[in-house]
């Protein structure tokens, strides 16, 4: 079960500004994750928690194929990205790196900015306690959820 606090955004969120290419010369992700999302919102970094939640629309993570787009995010302490939409890269990736996603059009209209956010992987079912909806995202197989439970695809190899 995941529950957090959400951060809303439009649709075509690309990966340069989820993490720009002007940053990426940093090595160390703790270091590089300080400037997630710092083009779109200036604020990000200084409020996510960890297990906060992104809530976003169409195509998010299109653009490059930079794998530090989905790490940042991960590493910034989000938990899960909910969007209507992925591009196809980004989600690979974000799977690749541990970090859970689901797709779920009719959620992301009901969430707003600063929504508390609960979902279960295992059954896709994502909640909004505001406004007491539930919808359902199609689950993960038991592989990905096994992947997303360890931390990443090289996490499943030792």
């Amino acid at each position: 079960m995941i529950s957090g606090n959400v951060f809303k955004y439009g649709n075509d969120v690309d990966t340069d500004v989820i993490i720009p290419a002007r940053y990426l010369n940093i090595t160390d992700m703790k270091l590089l994750s300080a400037h997630c999302m710092e083009d779109i919102d200036p604020d990000f970094i200084k409020q996510v928690r960890p297990g906060d939640v992104i809530v976003a629309g169409a195509n998010f993570g299109c653009g490059s194929s930079r794998e530090h787009a989905p790490a940042v995010i991960r590493e910034a302490g989000v938990s899960l990205i909910v969007a209507e939409s992925f591009a196809r890269i980004f989600y690979r990736n974000a799977i690749n790196i541990g970090l859970p996603i689901l797709e779920c059009p009719a959620a992301v209209l009901d969430f707003v900015q600063g929504d508390k956010l609960e979902a279960d992987l295992e059954t896709g079912e994502i909640r909004n306690p505001r406004s007491g909806n539930s919808f359902k995202a199609n689950p993960f197989a038991p592989f990905i959820l096994d992947i997303i439970a360890k931390g990443g695809i090289l996490n499943c190899l030792s």
